[in-house]
């Protein structure tokens, strides 16, 4: 025989499979749920911080410009804002655009007349690259000749960048622990398998057989369980966050959410759960056969 015999190992590992099918069924099962607890925990943490950075992204600098000056002095105030470290862009907004908006916002619940007069200036919509240097940019933009005034909610920003760190640590760790917890469960799974085989194993390894020899077909049996795993828990996974996503679209509360398209994204989902299924699937043999092998 070669010294790697594909083709026998292979198919060994496929022998092996159906010949303990309830246990194999079971390796599945156990597998295709973890993996659609760390796909559910993993894709809502992704959605969360989109939102989180689509709301980081609406969080504005307003500057507003000198009433001295006239609308055309006050655009030519852009190029200098701009210029402004820590800028990423900017926008002139008129006075009479700013009514508007603030009308439509509130749909007639303000007299005009109850406005504060900063309101009825020109100023500058500026979105920034980096919240946490909010505050240094605001004072920045306020030393721009021509601008009254600057304002920011520096509180609101600092908010989402603790939101987003704390989301992102939690989100790591307790993909990380449901990973441990799988290729243990994945592992006792296929011990239970093994165990059956441990007189077959013990003969293998009195009659001169290497370890390589006895452990390939468990590698290969636990690489297919991680691979069909893999593809039965992402076509579910694809099916629950269309559902949801479906439900959030339709619903008058929880619409106010906007849901990642999945087909933009199925691509890494998809090798995030061959990986992660293959590496539970053959990390879980390893470990399930180490202990027969010790004859």
């Amino acid at each position: 025989m070669r010294r790697h015999d594909f083709g026998y190992f292979f198919h060994e590992g496929v022998v092996n499979l159906f010949s303990h099918g309830f246990m194999s069924f079971a390796a599945v099962g156990i597998t295709v749920a973890c993996l659609l607890v760390m796909g559910t925990f993993s894709l809502v943490a992704y959605n969360v911080n989109e939102q989180l950075r689509q709301l980081e992204s609406e969080n504005e600098i307003l500057a507003f410009v000198d009433d001295t000056l006239t609308e055309a002095q006050g655009r030519s105030l852009q190029s200098a804002v701009e210029a402004v470290p820590n800028v990423r862009s900017v926008r002139f907004i008129t006075r009479e655009e700013a009514c508007e908006t603030f009308e439509k916002k509130y749909e007639g619940k303000y007299a005009l007349g109850d406005l504060d007069p900063e309101i009825l200036r020109d100023r500058f919509a500026i979105k920034v690259i980096d919240l946490g240097r909010m505050e240094e940019t605001r004072e920045a933009v306020k030393k721009v000749t021509g601008i009254a005034d600057a304002r920011a909610d520096e509180n609101l920003a600092e908010g989402f960048i603790t939101l987003r760190n704390v989301a992102g640590v939690v989100c790591i760790a307790l993909i990380a622990i449901l990973l441990v917890v799988s290729v243990f469960i994945i592992s006792n799974t296929i011990k239970l398998t093994t165990f059956d085989r441990r007189d077959e194993i013990a003969i293998m390894k009195m009659v001169g057989a290497t370890n390589g020899f006895i452990r390939w077909p468990f590698v290969y049996e636990g690489f297919i369980i991680g691979f069909l795993s893999a593809g039965i828990a992402f076509g579910l996974q694809w099916l629950l966050y269309a559902t949801v996503a479906r439900s959030i679209s339709v619903s008058d509360v929880l619409n106010l959410f906007s849901v990642v398209d999945f087909a933009t994204i199925w691509k890494p989902v998809a090798l995030v759960f061959v990986g992660v299924g293959m590496l539970v699937g053959v990390g879980g043999s390893l470990t399930a056969i180490r202990k027969f092998l010790q004859v």
